[in-house]
């Protein structure tokens, strides 16, 4: 496996100074041919790009499994694994090019699919043949790659990982509260930091606070855009009120150190023994399980915690895309459909951690997660089973597009939080200043339809 990083292009500077106008060479592939040796002959390798999974086994599974596919059908296959925070300059860098890897894997709350839909090929009927089989993509799965204006997919939704809370149940116990809703993570946060052990919840610029800080925003009640997608509602009472609530938690149960941290902090934070909560995806807890076993026992899992309006978190997409520029795009559509027909294993090789997007694809119960042989208890994980119900992508309560995914990427969420925590706004001024901060977003994209 190879890695290569693109630096002189980043995602802000491809998408100012192209606007996404730029010509992809290319076209979709017939996809109701049938796969053989001719639509090799001229390029028989394939090649994909993904992030560096949060659970090392499943990119052992995934290359293995994709270099025994190309053996199979005599086609060289290469996986490139890149750190998630490089996954945006890379595809700023491939489409700027127009270069690059056959297959570009997506991870985070968004970006991509509409981002560079331009630079994509259509891969409808890749989606609905899925369907067909498995079920229809559920909510999140649909947000990740369909576009409503002309029902066409920019890409083939693979996963999404789902944020519930990860506590420590003896600290909890200790207290006599359990954190289960955002008043108790900050009341009992409070008190178990007294005791030496904060809550753990980044306000840094990565994927994790982008996610769980619009979680509490709709359990308030807050969101960045209405229903239709086309209007902003971001100032209203109800952000203003989550703000406020996300201010006083930090001050209260939080450290400072969360302003600075990565997606891999709040991990390090909890196996420490230090953490009496975090928000993050189970793999902080499998991490735990395999360096100390007695801590990882007494990590517990709830829903995410209930707001004055809803229980509702933000959940990370994974997704792939096939450039138009691709040099070999029936190899990667039947790489894909092969996927697909053997997600289950996909699944099982993440631990747990991969959530499905087509609604039979894994028939409940869930294997892992109703019954996990490494788990003390085995349910533990059972509760995971429901984050359909309570799981949303960022564009929530309204369509997925460009100018959502382009506030996402620029942090605007998180900073309206951060900026109010540490004193140097207020909540009415943050809320107003990143309200139009989204309406000046949504104007250009706007414009450029």
């Amino acid at each position: 496996m190879t890695t290569n990083r693109f630096t002189s292009v980043t995602r802000r500077r491809f998408l100012k100074e192209s606007g996404l106008t730029l010509a992809a060479a290319g076209a979709a592939p017939v996809l109701s041919a049938p796969f053989v040796s001719r639509a090799m002959a001229a390029d028989k390798a394939l090649s994909i790009v993904q992030w560096s999974h949060f659970v090392p086994a499943y990119d052992t599974w995934f290359d293995k499994f994709a270099k025994d596919w190309g053996s199979k059908n005599h086609v060289s296959v290469t996986v490139d694994h890149i750190n998630e925070h490089d996954i945006p300059a890379r595809a700023a860098a491939e489409a700027s090019a127009g270069a690059g890897h056959d297959i570009f894997g997506w991870n985070g709350g968004a970006s991509g699919a509409h981002l560079y839909r331009k630079f994509l090929v259509n891969v409808t009927d890749l989606v609905e043949s899925t369907a067909k089989k498995y079920g229809k993509p559920t909510v999140i799965g649909t947000q990740i790659g369909y576009n409503p204006d002309d029902k066409t997919w920019s890409a083939f939704p693979d996963f999404y990982i789902n944020f519930p809370p990860l506590y420590r149940k003896s600290m909890w116990d200790e207290i006599g509260m359990k954190p289960d809703s955002w008043d108790n993570v900050r009341k009992g946060g409070a008190k178990l930091k007294a005791k030496g052990h904060p809550v753990g919840i980044s306000l840094g610029h990565s994927n994790d606070p982008n996610t769980t800080w619009r979680g509490v925003l709709w359990s308030y009640g807050g969101a960045v855009q209405d229903k239709t997608g086309k209007r902003i509602v971001l100032n209203s009472k109800e952000t203003i009120e989550a703000v406020k609530f996300v201010a006083a938690l930090y001050k209260e149960a939080m450290t400072s150190e969360v302003l600075s941290w990565n997606d891999s902090s709040n991990n390090r934070y909890l196996v420490s023994g230090v953490a009496s909560m975090i928000e993050n995806p189970i793999s902080a807890y499998r991490t735990a399980q395999k360096t100390n076993k007695k801590l990882a026992d007494d990590i517990f899992m709830v829903k995410p915690p209930k707001g004055p309006h809803a229980r509702l978190m933000g959940a990370a997409a994974g997704f792939y895309g096939i450039w138009k520029f691709a040099k070999n795009k029936e190899a990667a559509i039947e790489f894909l459909k092969y996927y697909a027909d053997h997600w289950p294993e996909a699944f099982k090789a993440s631990e747990g951690y991969n959530n499905p997007c087509f609604a039979n694809i894994v028939p409940k119960p869930m294997p892992i997660l109703s019954n996990d042989p490494t788990s003390t208890p085995h349910d533990k994980l059972a509760v995971l089973q429901t984050s359909d119900e309570w799981s949303a992508a960022p564009g929530y309560p309204g369509p997925a597009a460009p100018a959502i995914d382009e506030i996402y990427n620029s942090f605007i969420i998180i900073d309206m939080f951060a900026k109010v925590a540490t004193g140097s706004m207020n909540a009415e001024d943050s809320v107003k200043a990143a309200t139009q901060q989204c309406e000046a977003i949504f104007k250009k994209w706007q414009q450029r339809t």
